[in-house]
């Protein structure tokens, strides 16, 4: 009895300086993990971030070169026909559009979703003043039919999608 009353008087210290050591180290090892958390992230920022960035300065460009007066201003020729210059505006706001596709990654699903919803409404007001010519009808009725019809809309979605797109880069930045 009197040798178990030793081990005892052993073994509680033992195990309570034990315990202690076992917080102290598992402590010890969640703060170390945590910074190298804190660091991995930190490291992944200085990737990611000028990556964003770019992402959001194309995504600037490309609603900038689907505006409807940089499209006729840009693209418009007389020698074209009302048929030819549609098909045109068309090509390329799909081009620009499939050029600029991968960059959703880096933004908001509203973001995007604004900037798809821009890029469909210009190219249903084109179709819908498309379908206004007539076959003898040049590029330049068509322009003049386009940025009449887009001032008559009285909607911008494309001013609105870079609004919020410049938002959305104040927010994260």
């Amino acid at each position: 009895m009197n040798t178990l009353l030793e081990f005892i008087k052993i073994l509680v210290p033992a195990s309570v300086v034990l315990y202690a050591v076992y917080l102290l180290v598992r402590s010890f090892i969640y703060k170390e993990i945590e910074l190298k958390k804190l660091d991995v992230r930190s490291k992944s920022i200085e990737t990611v971030l000028p990556i964003r960035l770019q992402a959001y300065e194309r995504i600037t460009l490309f609603l900038e070169r689907i505006s409807t007066q940089s499209l006729v201003f840009r693209l418009s020729n007389p020698g074209y026909s009302a048929q030819d210059f549609h098909r045109i505006l068309l090509d390329e706001i799909r081009n620009e559009y499939n050029h600029n596709v991968s960059q959703q990654v880096y933004m908001s699903e509203y973001v995007w979703n604004l900037v798809k919803s821009a890029k469909e409404d210009l190219t249903a007001s084109i179709n819908e003043v498309a379908g206004l010519m007539t076959t003898e009808s040049k590029a330049i009725d068509f322009s003049r039919q386009l940025l009449q019809h887009m001032i008559d809309k009285n909607q911008d979605s494309i001013g609105f999608a870079l609004s919020e797109l410049k938002k959305e880069i104040q927010q994260t930045f």
